[in-house]
């Protein structure tokens, strides 16, 4: 989890648990547990920060070609004094790029409440670049919390190919009542708990072996923006263009 700057590329799949536990057979031979969390299962609890034109929204639900995000992530049960994950998310075309940097969660809140003009260097930070462009981002798009994605995770890497990564995400929630992360991961779920979310993430292409198992099981390819889908549940017709309940459905929500 301390990779600070990395580029790949991502595949998304909607998959249902029976799928998941048979890719899991299938793809052991080649495949290890993550060396986090215990045998590669860990949760996620992700703050997300929005514009108030709802330009992260749209960005993403429009599918440009260049879009980014800005979260910041724990892992498991944290407190104040426990790391947290600041990140940008960008993409261009198909390429994801993220940058990020580790600093207390109870520092993450004071550079979000101090004022915008305190120096950069008065925080504690893994990377202070990468704090300089999360501070330019924030304030170019006027940002702000937003709301709490959590989820349970299984990690695994190739054993071979050590740039092959696949994530399965379960119970997937989301609130914006209580934005403070460290209050753990809960809320309303926003994708139907019989499905998983799949990521295959390679720094090129995807392994021939691993694509004729994702054939084989019928695995549905389908981007599955957690952001999105999960703004569209909280606010509904808050939303500019007003919720689009037909997304919402297929994502097994209603």
């Amino acid at each position: 989890m301390a990779i600070e700057i990395f580029r790949r590329k991502e595949q998304k799949y909607l998959i249902t648990k029976a799928q998941y536990r048979e890719l899991v057979k299938q793809i052991s031979p080649n495949m290890r547990p993550d060396k986090n969390g215990e045998d590669g299962q860990y949760t996620i609890t992700s703050l997300y920060f929005e514009s108030p034109d709802h330009k992260i929204y749209f960005e993403t639900k429009n599918k440009l070609k260049y879009r980014q995000k800005l979260r910041l992530r724990v892992y498991d049960v944290t407190d104040m004094y426990g790391p947290a994950f600041f990140e940008v998310k960008q993409k261009h075309k198909k390429v994801v790029n993220k940058r990020r940097m580790v600093m207390p969660l109870g520092e993450a809140y004071r550079y979000l409440t101090n004022s915008p003009n305190l120096p950069l260097e008065e925080y504690e930070t893994s990377n202070k670049q990468v704090l300089r462009e999360i501070h330019y981002f924030r304030q170019l798009y006027h940002l702000y919390p937003e709301m709490i994605v959590s989820y349970d995770r299984h990690a695994l890497h190739g054993i071979d190919d050590p740039d092959l990564r696949i994530t399965c995400d379960f119970n997937l929630r989301c609130r914006n009542d209580d934005l403070s992360v460290e209050h753990g991961p809960f809320g309303r779920n926003f994708i139907d708990t019989n499905l998983v979310v799949l990521e295959v993430k390679v720094n090129d292409s995807v392994p021939l072996w691993l694509t004729r198992i994702l054939q084989d099981l019928r695995c549905e390819q389908r981007g599955a923006s957690k952001f999105c889908t999960s703004l569209e549940l909280l606010k509904g017709e808050e939303l500019p263009n007003g919720l689009i309940k037909e997304d919402i459905q297929l994502a097994g929500v209603i």
